[in-house]
């Protein structure tokens, strides 16, 4: 019997998410080295962070959702990239699948919202951060431009080793 594929929609996100999202990085904590956080995180700890990804401006959150039961299946930011000034015409973007969504082209239905978000915002760079190995990330990234700049070796420790992150750029 076929797969029923079902519909996404990506919108920005909203303070309603803060829950799914949040249950969504905690994912991400524990099981892997995508990201260099190291311990979980509440709802309420993480409301500063959605509240710096308003619908308008530089700095976007876009949520993909199952189009029937609303279930998040994804998210992308552009966030900024250093605190100092002059770099406030750079970003760094991030995408987080579901468990389970993968395969289905939720981030390159992500990056597709938010890079057209983007094209009329003051914004020059968009950087990504990829820890190594994560081959569908490095795709995804290269499928929109991005190209390998460098890579830091052995700059994260997390689950007892080391890992690289191999830093990516995009003209915008």
């Amino acid at each position: 019997m076929p797969t029923e594929r079902r519909e996404v929609q990506v919108r920005p996100g909203v303070e309603a998410d803060l829950e799914a999202l949040t249950d969504l990085y905690n994912h991400y904590v524990r099981e892997t080295p995508i990201t260099f956080d190291t311990a979980v995180f509440t709802p309420e700890e993480r409301r500063s962070w959605l509240l710096s990804h308003p619908e308008d401006g530089p700095y976007r959150l876009k949520v993909a959702a199952d189009a029937d039961t609303q279930e998040i299946l994804g998210y992308a930011t552009s966030s900024p990239y250093r605190a100092k000034p002059a770099y406030s015409t750079s970003v760094e973007t991030t995408v987080y699948v579901a468990p389970g969504a993968g395969g289905r082209g939720v981030g390159t239905l992500l990056y597709e919202a938010l890079f057209a978000a983007l094209a009329g915002e003051d914004l020059h760079r968009a950087y990504a951060g990829i820890a190594q190995p994560n081959e569908p990330s490095v795709r995804l990234h290269e499928r929109f431009g991005f190209r390998h700049v460098g890579t830091y070796r052995e700059v994260g420790r997390k689950f007892g080793r080391w890992w690289d992150v191999a830093w990516y750029e995009k003209e915008l």
